[in-house]
């Protein structure tokens, strides 16, 4: 049975898989362990790599995977814990608490990929023909990619202790300021989730007051969430600098494992679709609200002659296992845990952080899903699209603490995919016109927050880290660069003006994991290629080489996962496909609103 949240009658998650509470006596125990194993570590490896057998190494990736898995422990409990409760001082005050130490425990540990990657290959390879060294294999790939990027011993050790207190400390300051933004409406108070929930009422007069609300608590907040944004780019520059990265995006793309051309290629094909995807689609949402032109804030407006529809938690608990297992029965069992245990925290609240995610802070762990659901069509659709994260982790937990690790453009591949499974079974199931054209308009504006506003972020991204080795953006700046990317990337039918200038603020990842918004793009697209292929059943067993692929995210290079599927992401006509999915939709929504004459 799940833990009730006793308000609102919904799910709330039990982290006592990790600690009882934050004074829980085994967790200073466990920063204690840590220490201790850190220490002991660095005396007995450190200077002597190279001198070791296979077996001996073997031995001492061991010891590190079993260190990173109390490291994980203790800090992923932390963050989650903070999430829900980001109005509580003692909360906040614990987290920070254990990051710091966390930092300061694992300086003695620095020297082990410094040292790994001083090691000629024939010492790697030597070492790398005991089979028990080989399954390592993707965590020493890894850390050998970086070689030509790190600094002396002295350099980087510095650089992690100065972590807390520069990019990280800023993080945290953005996210505690805006995790206590109060918006006023209507003689009512509203937290950011609430607020945002009020852009998608079907009165146009609400969705522009709480369009300006936002706007106008943003502006409120410009000059701190100014500073911190170029602290946060200079900070980032200093180190890219230092180790010798080509572009502010170069170090996201190292850990993406996608060459700079590639990104810059997705992006340059996006942008050379706006027209026939963007300006097409607001052209005709426009229509259909009535008005030559509709407001930002229209944009995700939910359409007059469409039903409101709102969901109960259970009728979406049924509606996302029902498309998962019309796909694969062994996705809908992975796909029951999250539910049958205490894995998800449901309910809006006070002081919880907006949005959705998912959290595995352990490899070898189930994860955690975290949502803010109201009962819309799309907090259906974003249960479907954790619960794929959800599902993409539970098939990696063979592959080890070290072996793991998240690529942004694949981690959302099983999110975005596990949206189209139920959007499609949403869609077979509705046999009116009408209905399935409010469906397919759902899914198509969604689309395109994905596949072309994402990037339109992305510009302004690099637009923003460009301008700031000149010096110092102001807010005003920083708010003109917004508007001429979202004026570019919406098109003429949507009027973009002073009422949103200061939105870029309320981009999350622009602060706490720059030029992550490409990966969604990236994996929109990937996962409309997957989809047509599917569609076509041009590939034997497509469902298993899907979870197989899903099992390989972390540790396969793209080529070798995405194989089986005749897809290969560094052709350049890879992203027109993907693209072209969109267009189709949209074709098809131009088809039906010549039918029904709307």
């Amino acid at each position: 049975m799940n833990k009730q949240n006793l308000k609102n009658n919904l799910p709330a998650w039990d982290l006592s898989d990790f600690y009882k509470d934050i004074n829980d006596p085994q967790i200073e125990k466990d920063l204690k362990t840590y220490q201790k194993s850190a220490t002991a570590f660095a005396f007995k490896y450190k200077g002597k790599l190279k001198n070791l057998s296979a077996k001996e190494f073997l031995d001492a990736l061991k010891d590190t995977e079993k260190r990173a898995k109390l490291a994980a422990r203790l800090g992923g409990f932390a963050y989650l814990n903070m999430s829900t409760q980001m109005k509580n001082a003692e909360a906040m005050a614990f987290y920070q608490n254990i990051s710091e130490k966390l930092t300061e425990y694992a300086k003695p540990l620095v020297f082990f990929s410094l040292e790994l990657n001083k090691l000629p290959e024939s010492k790697i390879n030597e070492w790398l023909q005991d089979k028990n060294v080989a399954f390592y294999k993707p965590f020493l790939d890894r850390v050998r990619k970086y070689k030509k990027y790190e600094l002396s011993e002295a350099v980087e050790e510095v650089l992690l202790e100065k972590s807390v207190t520069s990019s990280e400390a800023w993080v945290r300051l953005y996210e505690e300021t805006s995790s206590r933004l109060v918006y006023h409406l209507n003689g009512k108070t509203y937290n950011d989730a609430e607020i945002s929930k009020l852009t998608l009422d079907p009165s146009a007069e609400i969705r522009h007051a709480a369009g300006a609300e936002i706007n106008r608590v943003a502006q409120e907040n410009a000059p701190l969430f100014t500073l911190i944004y170029n602290m946060i780019i200079k900070d980032k520059a200093i180190e890219d600098q230092k180790r010798g990265y080509k572009t502010p995006v170069s170090a996201r793309n190292m850990a993406e494992d996608v060459p700079d051309e590639v990104v810059e290629t997705l992006a340059q094909t996006v942008r050379a679709n706006y027209q026939n995807l963007a300006y097409r689609f607001y052209k005709l949402k426009a229509k259909w609200l009535g008005v030559k032109k509709i407001s930002y804030w229209d944009r995700n407006a939910p359409l007059p002659f469409c039903s409101d529809i709102s969901y109960s938690w259970d009728e979406s608990v049924q509606m996302v296992l029902q498309g998962y297992r019309n796909f694969s029965p062994k996705l809908h069992k992975i796909a029951q845990d999250f539910f049958t245990h205490n894995w998800i925290d449901v309910p809006p609240r006070d002081g919880k952080r907006s949005g959705a995610y998912c959290s595995g802070p352990l490899a070898t762990m189930h994860p955690y899903l975290f949502l803010n659901f109201m009962g819309k069509q799309n907090d259906v659709l974003t249960l479907a699209h954790e619960l794929g994260h959800g599902c993409h982790h539970q098939l990696r937990l063979q592959n080890g603490e070290l072996n793991e690790h998240s690529r942004m453009t694949t981690e959302e591949v099983a999110s975005v995919f596990g949206e189209m499974l139920v959007f499609q079974d949403m869609l077979k199931n509705q046999k009116d016109d009408k209905a399935k054209l409010c469906l397919l308009a759902g899914k198509v504006n969604d689309m395109i927050n994905t596949a072309v506003r994402q990037i339109a972020f992305h510009f302004f991204e690099t637009r923003a880290h460009a301008e700031r080795q000149q010096g110092e953006l102001s807010t005003e700046r920083l708010c003109q660069i917004w508007l001429e990317e979202m004026r570019e990337s919406l098109g003429p039918s949507v009027d973009v003006g002073a009422d949103c200038a200061y939105i870029w603020s309320s981009v999350g990842h622009f602060f706490f994991l720059p030029f992550y918004v490409y990966a969604y793009s990236f994996a929109d697209c990937l996962v409309n290629s997957l989809y047509q292929v599917y569609s076509e059943k041009t590939v034997k067993d497509f469902p298993d080489k899907y979870l197989t692929l899903l099992s390989q995210t972390a540790i396969g290079d793209y080529k070798q996962i995405l194989q089986p599927f005749g897809l290969d992401v560094f052709k350049p006509d890879f992203w027109n496909k993907g693209l072209s999915l969109i267009s189709s939709y949209i074709d098809a929504l131009e088809e039906l609103d010549q039918k029904l004459k709307i």
